[in-house]
């Protein structure tokens, strides 16, 4: 017996009624994100490897132990992207987008890959949903992103979730809060784990996204924020950022060890957590990058943005509802006059954006009508020898059990009257 082939570790096929429910939930971002304004990007899932290690930090975790990395026929170093940010930041600069559409609101929808150990809500394959807003420097823009990221939440039935807010100031305010990090932790270092002693010397704000309780809690002893570091212009920002979420209605609370992993982060960072998601609560993140575009050989732009983790939101949902197939009608037919029929009307039907079957496998009736209730159908039309004579078609609603008889030259128009309201 031949070796079955499976999915690869870490990747996941998502079978027929899992991805209606991912078409659901993607039609309503569409709808949030359209009414915020922002236009959908594509970019490649392959990109350079350099644009992700100049993006994302030669000492974070993704760069260093995550990235699908390898060589092409061109000996050049390909990654498969484990994020979106740089490549829309990339596309941005080279289609001159600044050009096309000076402060650009962009949102995308896709795979990311990460060489993580799988589990649950952490896959190597993994999708998000996404904003880029480039070209302002406006503390308000951040507190829309964040609106808009609750929006999408509450449209997915997304209860209960928290938003965490922390700022990192700006450059300089980041390497004041990394000196003093280093200051604070250097006597005790002995204490923390052996991946906190390399970050210590790498990158020392990545200690504080170490997820080993022990070093939680020995570094919650030491270091009490990043607010003390901050100028004044990036103090102004956090506060105006704080007063325009309350102003909208949205809940947060500071969390002052919250860094984010990447290193393009300045400024705002946020974190949407839910409970239900257990110790990787993360549903969705992101922050202010205000120097990415001009590190990736762009003019100074200010921008904001983030992703919300697909697999993850749709673990925190509070009521997912039982999904049929969405087919409207299934024609069940007996004997070749009546397939004909059948099969001009599913087409006809179609035609008109009325999702519709008929039967390809020679069924009985009675095994058509056990398709018809797999499938989800609404409706099944009938078509049998006493219909082909009397030149009419029996509609069947599958809610109610209910029948009628609809003459053979309405039935078109008649359907589009029930199900296109």
């Amino acid at each position: 017996m031949k070796e079955q082939l499976k999915a690869l570790r870490g990747t996941k096929d998502l079978l027929p009624k899992e991805a209606r429910l991912w078409t659901i939930l993607e039609e309503k971002a569409r709808a949030v994100l359209n009414s915020f304004a922002y236009s959908e990007i594509r970019t490649p899932i392959i990109e350079e490897s350099t644009l992700f290690v100049k993006s994302l930090g030669q000492g974070t975790d993704i760069v260093e132990k995550q990235m699908f990395t390898f060589l092409d026929r061109g000996e050049r170093s390909i990654t498969l992207r484990p994020e979106s940010t740089a490549s829309v930041v990339r596309a941005y600069l080279e289609n001159s987008l600044e050009n096309e559409m000076g402060f650009a609101k962009l949102f995308y929808m896709g795979p990311m890959f990460r060489a993580e150990r799988p589990q649950a809500g952490r896959m190597r394959q993994f999708h998000q949903i996404g904003v880029e807003a480039i070209g302002s420097y406006s503390p308000y823009l951040d507190a829309e992103v964040i609106a808009l990221l609750a929006a999408l939440l509450d449209s997915f039935n997304i209860i209960n979730y928290g938003i965490k807010l922390n700022t990192l100031g700006c450059v300089k305010d980041k390497e004041a809060f990394a000196n003093g990090l280093r200051q604070a932790i250097g006597p005790r270092i002995k204490d923390l784990c052996e991946d906190c002693k390399v970050r210590y010397e790498k990158n020392i704000l990545r200690v504080l996204d170490c997820k080993v309780d022990a070093c939680r809690n020995e570094i919650k002893k030491i270091f009490k924020g990043t607010e003390e570091y901050l100028c004044a212009d990036c103090l102004t920002h956090f506060e105006t950022v704080k007063k325009a979420l309350e102003g909208l209605k949205i809940n947060y609370k500071v969390e002052p060890y919250l860094v984010r992993g990447l290193d393009y982060y300045t400024r705002t960072t946020f974190e949407v957590v839910h409970a239900k998601l257990g110790a990787q609560d993360a549903i969705g993140a992101g922050g202010r990058y205000d120097n990415l575009v001009a590190d990736l050989g762009g003019p100074a732009k200010g921008a904001c943005g983030f992703a919300i983790g697909m697999e993850r939101a749709i673990m925190a949902i509070q009521d997912i509802p039982e999904l049929d197939g969405g087919l409207s009608l299934y024609i069940a037919t007996m004997g070749e006059e009546a397939y004909e029929l059948g099969l001009s009307l599913v087409m006809a039907l179609r035609g008109q954006g009325i999702s519709a079957e008929a039967d390809f496998e020679g069924k009985s009736l009675k095994a058509q009508m056990r398709t018809a209730d797999k499938l989800g159908a609404k409706y099944v039309a009938i078509i049998g020898e006493d219909e082909i004579k009397n030149h009419s078609i029996t509609l069947r609603n599958m809610g109610t059990k209910e029948q009628s008889v609809i003459p053979e030259r309405n039935f078109v128009t008649e359907m589009e009257r029930i199900l296109i309201k």
